[in-house]
């Protein structure tokens, strides 16, 4: 990966240079194997306490790293990485919401969601990196996929908006059928392992379907997602960067929000004028480049204004006793 990501660099205006490369992914490596390897060596129920303690180390490892940024590469670079982690963080709230239906829909018990989600949150640092590198390719030698890539966004902004009150529904998820089809599967959720013998033939448990969907869902979320973000900044660096950091604190944000997602009730809007902002930045960026600066207070802007309005839409829920 280290490779695939310094030749994309070298092809890029990047401030990333080998040993920044590296040093960053040893990082990443080391906060999974700290996270995986010590505190959650054993299956547990992850508590709200826990959740918002690692959702505060992830968040303030962020900061850290962009106030680094800021200081050794300057202001705009800065503001980029400060707003490809916004616009990464608030999709993949969106995330969220998939997750409480998967997890409820295969009947997955809290105590082996963490597993499912770290596991699929590793599967999905690999195929965003993929992302970043061909993506990043791609923009250099053919700079007209940015129009592509911008009304891409605004188009996605647009469903998002027509279909914000679907809901997800993985029975129909047509990869899983094909699964069930040719891979038995056996009812047992009370279970850590994804495969079981059972009968004297291997099975797969729904925790393996459960982090099936979740990783076929990462992959459409990347598809929004990874554009939006070299709407902000072309630099693999930063995009990358970014882009980890965000998904790395996934999963405490789920189990911080899960029990009170429902409350974000505009925060699809939120998003989907968030898509079409950005795929409209990106479309004319040969003609009017947006500073960085109101780009991000653009965001902020819609974002806190769509949860500030679903806390209020909601607040009676929230009032009421438990």
């Amino acid at each position: 990966m280290l490779a695939l990501l310094d030749t994309t660099a070298a092809a890029a205006p990047s401030i990333g240079s080998p040993l920044l490369w590296a040093g960053f992914l040893a990082f990443v490596l080391a906060m999974l194997a700290l996270d995986l390897g010590v505190f959650h060596r054993s299956a547990h129920e992850v508590s709200l306490k826990e959740a918002a303690t690692w959702s505060l180390v992830w968040v303030s490892l962020a900061l850290v790293f962009c106030a680094g940024v800021w200081h050794f590469h300057g202001e705009q670079k800065g503001l980029e990485f400060a707003t490809g982690y916004l616009i990464e963080k608030a999709l993949s709230v969106d995330n969220i919401f998939v997750f409480v239906v998967v997890f409820g829909y295969f009947g997955i018990p809290r105590l082996y969601q963490h597993r499912v989600l770290f596991w699929g949150i590793l599967g999905a640092l690999a195929m965003r990196a993929a992302f970043i590198v061909a993506g990043s390719a791609l923009l250099q030698r053919f700079h007209w996929l940015i129009y592509v890539f911008g009304a891409l966004l605004v188009l996605t902004g647009i469903k998002l908006l027509a279909q914000r009150g679907q809901e997800v529904a993985p029975d129909r998820n047509p990869v899983l059928k094909l699964v069930r089809r040719f891979v038995p599967v056996t009812q047992q959720t009370v279970c850590s392992s994804f495969t079981l013998v059972e009968n004297g033939r291997r099975v797969a448990t729904p925790l393996l379907l459960a982090l099936l969907v979740v990783e076929l869902s990462d992959l459409v979320f990347a598809i929004d997602s990874i554009p939006a973000i070299f709407a902000v900044t072309t630099d693999p660096f930063v995009v990358f960067t970014s882009n980890i950091f965000a998904i790395l604190g996934l999963r405490s944000m789920y189990f911080l929000l899960a029990g009170v997602i429902e409350r974000f009730r505009y925060l699809k809007i939120g998003l989907a004028l968030v898509l079409v902002f950005v795929g409209l930045k990106m479309s004319l960026m040969d003609f009017y480049k947006v500073p960085i600066g109101a780009s991000l207070a653009v965001i902020a802007l819609l974002l806190g204004g769509s949860i500030w309005l679903s806390l209020l839409a909601t607040r009676h829920r929230a009032d009421q006793p438990r």
